[in-house]
């Protein structure tokens, strides 16, 4: 009995024992800024009295601080309770998590750095400005500092002063996601389940994925119970499960593959690992591929627009769209005088001086038959009769892109079929240019440099246009670009002459460094940088689309075709998040009066496939359903539709998203016309397109967290309250509705449909 009662007494401790409490201070209010920049700003004494209050959910540029580029501080006061310390399961550590910040930061506490760009640095790391030279992509970074709990640079139970100095070096700037906390290092995150290195692939009737999970702790194990479940999204079915006990020590990983039976909606994949001693779990969401576009028949299929344009004098390029096997030979009939179809490889090409409509007849042949279809050629003063489709390098590549990449996504966009589907622009962002802190810039003439990744740009405008796609690039106003590197400011004339000598179709020219330009924030201010290369385009003899990228300022999209742009940004630039695609996306209602032929409201290039910003990539953190969602939309909104990804890693989900002609038909629909919200109903918004041929492209959203079954009262969106139905996605009849049309909607998903009118 003797030996028994230490046991029963720690028995008995443990049982007494209170359980432990993860204690969570907020520091998203309460802040004060300024801009600028002083290193004394991070001193606990000095007197801040004088600084305006800001908010940290927001960037500046939404507080009265636009446009606004450069140093800028915020600075807070927060008692740091050593009870947060005393009831945590682990007291090792603190971390101080600031959100994420546009573009580059260093974090201090109580006058000394802790924190650089989302890096945690020990205590006596010098401030500097180097911190402002790595790579863009950070501005969406989250920002964790960790510090041991005995370090000298907090002050429990004391007032700590927190100040972030902010560098935004172009567009939108500041502490912006209104989540910023403090809080003890949690078992949770020593636990790393990597699953978004790989996306899930397609193997038979299976999606399969493969994974790590680490232990990233230098001294504490791992001890619980791993999971992995599957339930199909919209039936709420268990479809996968798989367990295990799980004992990892420090700094060990381990690697598992799971396979999945292939359903026709998504799955939710969850990844749980419970602590026991802790009573916590950690857990992971994914959710699995589902393809619904069928496959191309091997049949001719002439896709893509319908409309193209060019002006009197131009060249003219437009390479046909089809699908089906190869060989194939194009004929095309009513070819206006000056313009030629090569019969392998579909491209139309030449120069036509008189204007007018020509209606041309296009035939495609393969030796399972042939396909026929007209393409009205615009010969005028109006060009981008429909919105753009094609490639940029920025979401994949950044600053990192050369001509290697460029040629391998040409190349891809060609081989992988995306050119069967009407993509066509191949557009350089950022980066090709000299930067800013070198010289020469530009020749004795004042003629626009390349840097050494583009050695001829001649030459691989020549190679892109052979195989039938556009060429695009990109400058700014100012004096720098959003990179740094060499704008237009004060040689816009001898830019385009550049330009059109390279065989550039396309230019994005964005804001940038042009705020240090401007005079003001008036309308006249706003427009003049873009009068003035309207101007300078408009005495090259090159058709070359005008994109204005000035992220929405002074709603852009009522005069941007007024200084002759044919496309403007509405917003600024989105990540591959469901946050920042909801927000974008469904706030495109007060600019839809301005969309049509020539000129397109642009809410900001695709994030589907690997992005990554450069020079490294992933697999986009949109949801299968988000990404559904993300195509459907914008081809509702008739925007532009330019790839982020990296072309040559395109796998076969993102593939499919990318190649369904009747999807992509709404986006190139001729009317031009953009949807608007028809209906919205709680999480549910119902948004609607008139169509060229008199039925309306109709998407039923749920921006909700749960599959919601919705019935949708056709009399809100059509006079007689009977409609034809057709599943665009799965190209599909669904019949004869009356009164009432009822689809099951997952969480983030959309049901994109066709509603004709039936025959009299």
């Amino acid at each position: 009995m003797k030996k028994l009662l230490p046991l029963l007494l720690l028995l008995a401790l443990a049982a007494c024992r209170q359980a432990p409490v993860q204690i969570t201070i907020p520091i998203n209010t309460g802040w004060k800024f300024v801009t600028g920049d002083n290193l004394d700003y991070a001193k606990p004494a000095y007197n801040d009295s004088s600084w305006k209050t800001i908010r940290v959910d927001a960037i500046w540029e939404d507080q009265g601080y636009e446009p606004y580029d450069g140093y800028a501080w915020y600075r807070t006061v927060v008692v740091i309770p050593s009870e947060m310390k005393k009831k945590a399961y682990l007291r090792d550590s603190v971390e101080f998590y600031m959100g994420r910040i546009n573009n580059f930061d260093q974090t201090f506490l109580n006058g000394e750095i802790i924190g650089i760009n989302g890096r945690s640095v020990p205590a006596g790391t010098v401030a500097d400005t180097f911190f402002i030279h790595g790579p863009t992509v950070l501005w969406d970074y989250p920002r964790r500092y960790v510090l041991a709990a005995d370090d000298p640079r907090i002050r429990w139970d004391h007032n700590n002063v927190i100040a972030v100095r902010v560098y935004d070096q172009g567009g939108q700037g500041g502490m912006y996601t209104g989540d910023q906390q403090i809080s003890m290092v949690d078992i949770k995150e020593y636990f790393v389940c990597d699953h978004e290195k790989h996306p899930f692939t397609f193997r038979d009737s299976t999606v399969s994925k493969t994974f790590m999970i680490r232990n990233t702790s230098p001294a504490v194990t791992l001890d619980g119970d791993f999971t992995v479940t599957a339930v199909n999204k919209v039936t709420g079915h268990e479809i996968y499960r798989m367990e295990t006990e799980m004992v990892m020590k420090p700094l060990t990983e381990r690697e598992y593959t799971i396979d999945l039976p292939a359903i026709d909606q998504s799955a939710m994949v969850t990844y749980a690992m419970a602590f026991e001693d802790a009573g916590e779990t950690d857990v992971c969401l994914d959710e699995t591929p589902y393809i619904l576009t069928p496959p191309a028949a091997e049949a001719p299929r002439l896709n893509g627009a319908r409309m193209t344009g060019a002006r009197p004098g131009h060249p003219f390029l437009f390479a046909v769209a089809a699908t089906g096997l190869r060989p194939m030979t194009f004929q095309a009939q009513g070819l206006p005088n000056g313009l030629t179809v090569d019969g392998n490889t579909g491209i139309i090409s030449g120069m036509v001086s008189k204007k007018g409509d020509y209606q041309v007849t296009l035939t495609a042949v393969n030796e399972q038959g042939q396909d026929s279809n007209t393409l009205l050629i615009k010969i005028g003063d109006m060009i981008a009769l429909t919105p753009p489709m094609g490639w940029n390098s920025w979401n994949c590549w950044g600053l990192s892109v050369d001509e290697t990449k460029v040629l391998a996504s040409a190349r891809a966009m060609r081989d992988k079929g995306l050119i069967e589907h009407g993509w066509q622009y191949i557009n350089i962002d950022d980066g090709w240019e000299i930067p800013g802190d070198q010289e020469p810039k530009r020749d004795r003439e004042g003629n626009i440099l390349t840097n050494s990744k583009f050695p001829d740009m001649k030459r691989l405008g020549d190679s892109l246009h052979a195989m039938g796609l556009k060429f695009g690039i990109y400058s700014s106003p100012g004096p720098l670009t959003c990179g740094g590197y060499t704008g237009s400011y004060g040689h816009e004339q001898q830019d385009a002459r550049s330009w059109a000598s390279w065989g550039i179709d396309y230019l994005k020219y964005d804001w940038c460094s042009y705020d240090h330009i401007a005079k003001d924030t008036s309308l006249e201010e706003r427009q003049k940088p873009y009068r003035v290369m309207r101007a300078a385009l408009d005495k090259v003899d090159r058709d070359i689309v005008y994109s204005l990228c000035q992220y929405g300022m002074s709603h852009v999209w009522t005069w941007g075709a007024v200084v002759g742009g044919n496309l403007w940004r509405t917003t600024g630039d989105i990540t591959d998040t469901w946050e920042s695609l909801k927000g974008i996306g469904f706030s495109q209602i007060a600019d839809a009066p301005f969309a049509g032929p020539g000129h397109w409201n642009d809410p900001d290039m695709l994030v589907v496939g690997w992005v990554g910003w450069g020079p490294s990539v992933h697999p986009t953190h949109l949801t299968p359903d988000e990404q559904y969602t993300h195509i459907s939309l914008w081809c509702l909104l008739s925007a532009p539709l330019l790839l982020g990804c990296d072309l040559q890693h395109l796998d076969t989900f993102t593939l499919s998203l990318l190649t369904n002609d009747e999807v992509l038909a709404v986006d190139q629909d001729p009317l031009g016309q953009q949807a608007v919200p028809l209906v919205i109903d709680g999480n549910i918004q119902v948004w609607g397109k008139e169509m060229s041929d008199g039925s309306l492209a109709l998407g039923i959203f749920n921006l909700g967290e749960t599959t919601v079954t919705y019935p949708l009262d056709l009399y809100k969106v059509s006079s007689t309250g009977h409609v034809n139905v057709r599943d665009l996605w799965r190209q599909k009849n669904l019949g004869e509705m009356f009164d009432t049309f009822q689809s099951n909607i997952p969480a983030h998903g959309v049901i994109l449909v066709k509603f004709v009118k039936p025959a009299e």
